[in-house]
């Protein structure tokens, strides 16, 4: 399902949030268009209306908003477009407004799951360098060989291979080698190749000491229209045993992330 897509009706249960990203994205989406055919300002019952969103759901979206400067509440309780949407919009300011909202996410990614978080782009035939969010408890994998010259061993590489169609992944492979960089590297080609086309898009990445030892990392996709990116991150080891629910959390915040890069 894509971004413009109308989502299915509000679920159920009263006390939660679209539990999926995609399904914040599009409401998200759909309540800052709202906001913005209201350049005086608008209050929640219209954006309820104008969005089809229950207000329980609405008010987890306009504080998520707000958090992240897409909007702003006024004295009187009114919502208008804040300086983070604006700055999006600038295409001056584009580029530079975009990374300084990833890498604020990314902190608070860091932060909330305890880990390294990275953000990987596919571009070109080529993976970006990764933007990276670390700390002195959550230091980053050393990254000893370069990302883009070894997708085949880590988790943001083949998550981002994993999204390419079979003709785009031949590709990339006919121009970078298959070194092994540890015991567990897959270096067979038609081996890697058999691996992506069974990844479900559901199911984290997983990197399982095959580009360094001592490290394990995992990656989720960030879907937004054709962009090919995602989000991952690395812990030692001896944290293996974290390593799917932190993946799991890393998914269900992923919303701020996507919808940076839908706007």
């Amino acid at each position: 399902m894509t971004l413009g897509q109308r989502p299915a009706g509000p679920t159920e249960e009263p006390e939660r949030e679209p539990v999926t990203p995609f399904g914040s994205v599009r409401y998200a989406l759909r309540v800052l268009e709202s906001v913005a055919r209201h350049r005086d300002g608008v209050r929640e019952e219209t954006i309820s209306r104008d969005a089809e969103l229950p207000p329980v759901h609405l008010g987890h979206l306009l504080r998520m908003l707000c958090r992240e400067g897409y909007l702003e509440r006024r004295e009187d309780d009114s919502y208008v477009v804040g300086d983070a949407l604006v700055m999006l919009g600038s295409g001056v300011q584009r580029a530079r407004a975009l990374r300084e909202r990833l890498q604020s996410t990314l902190d608070e990614l860091r932060d909330a799951v305890g880990a390294a978080v990275y953000f990987g782009r596919y571009q070109d035939g080529e993976l970006e360098s990764a933007q990276v969010a670390d700390g002195p408890t959550t230091p980053a994998v050393n990254q000893w060989v370069d990302f883009r010259s070894a997708a085949h061993a880590t988790a943001i590489g083949k998550c981002l291979l994993s999204q390419l169609d079979h003709d785009r992944r031949l590709d990339h492979l006919a121009w970078h080698k298959t070194p092994r960089l540890t015991s567990r590297t897959i270096t067979d080609k038609r081996l890697l190749l058999d691996a992506l086309d069974r990844q479900p898009p559901t199911v984290p990445v997983l990197d399982l000491q095959e580009y360094a030892v001592g490290t394990v990392c995992a990656a989720v996709p960030v879907t937004a229209g054709s962009a090919v990116s995602c989000l991952a991150l690395s812990l030692p080891v001896t944290e293996a045993h974290r390593l799917r629910r932190a993946a799991e959390m890393l998914s269900e915040r992923a919303a701020p992330v996507m919808l940076s890069l839908a706007l």
